[in-house]
């Protein structure tokens, strides 16, 4: 082996990351940081606009670039982009064991952001407006001096906005269906519900973040508030996914499938969250890790939930 992997035992701390040294060689750590774990949640949520908005139908060229523009440059290089300037040294989300941050992770990051933008700029202007409107989000959160993930209440703002809101309104947008309607109530309820699973992801880092002195939202409320605000978005969220199920007309017998696919998604929810509100401040890094994952599976029967409802 290298040199290099001798200074970074993470690049072989797996027998898939020792594969992927072997192929990739000085490649690889900057790849990592990418996140690619993460890749498919986000891709499915911006499909989830998509279908809603289009119904079931084979991607075309302009959905695909849309697509892997959106996952692949602004989603990675955003949070590459965090890594370099945060230079975890613990497991952070969708990256356990992260490798050292690589010479120039931040310009690559920020340049593959705007290839990016670049490259879809045939695509609609709403599209446009979201990814450069992200692009800047991501900026303003990870970068000094602006850092705006260390301020409590702003990180969360900004990551409903990119994430909960634009993720899926960007996929929609590719369709070229106006914006409206009770479908697009379905896209406004992700809003609460990434609102809800914001604060999941950051409980098991507050130990890091704390010592670097950042301020953010779940050390400012704690861990028992900070789990309350998201039981509270939660049931904002599946409000309004039960009111955009009413006005869509769910009335007939043969609705009863997706009443039950959304009320099944609660349960996941309230299953994830009841338990972890009840005992959380009592539970270690890594079982606020663990619920996090597990509040992702939810996240992910509530997806399915939306296609069963609106698009099937």
């Amino acid at each position: 082996m290298s040199g290099a992997v001798e200074q970074d035992g993470a690049l072989i701390a797996t027998p898939a990351r020792r594969v992927a040294y072997f192929v990739l060689g000085p490649v690889l750590p900057y790849l990592l940081h990418l996140r690619p774990l993460e890749w498919p949640i986000v891709a499915a949520h911006f499909s989830v606009g998509w279908l809603v908005a289009g119904g079931i139908r084979a991607p075309d060229g302009s959905a695909l670039l849309g697509l892997l523009a959106w996952v692949v440059a602004l989603n990675g290089g955003t949070l590459a982009l965090n890594s370099a300037f945060d230079r975890d040294d613990g497991d952070v989300a969708y990256l356990r064991q992260p490798p050292r941050i690589p010479a120039g992770l931040a310009w690559g990051a920020a340049i593959l952001i705007l290839v990016g933008g670049v490259a879809t700029w045939s695509l609609p202007l709403s599209y446009r407006a979201a990814y450069f409107a992200c692009a800047l989000m991501s900026l303003l959160y990870s970068v000094p001096p602006f850092r705006l993930k260390a301020v409590g209440g702003v990180d969360l703002v900004i990551n409903v906005l990119g994430f909960g809101i634009l993720t899926a309104f960007a996929g929609w947008s590719i369709s070229g269906r106006p914006f409206g309607g009770s479908a697009s109530l379905v896209i406004w309820a992700f809003c609460p519900l990434f609102a809800a699973l914001y604060p999941l992801t950051q409980l098991y880092q507050m130990d890091e973040d704390h010592a670097r002195g950042d301020r953010t939202l779940v050390i400012r409320l704690g861990t028992r508030r900070s789990l309350g605000l998201a039981l509270a978005a939660t049931g904002l969220a599946f409000g309004l996914l039960f009111g955009a199920a009413w006005q869509s007309g769910w009335r007939g017998g043969g609705d009863w499938p997706r009443w039950a696919a959304l009320t099944i998604a609660l349960a996941a929810w309230l299953v994830v969250l009841g338990p972890w509100f009840r005992d959380g401040r009592r539970w270690s890094s890594s079982e606020h890790a663990r619920g996090m994952y597990h509040a992702l599976a939810a996240w992910a029967l509530t997806d399915v939930a939306v296609l069963l409802g609106w698009v099937v």
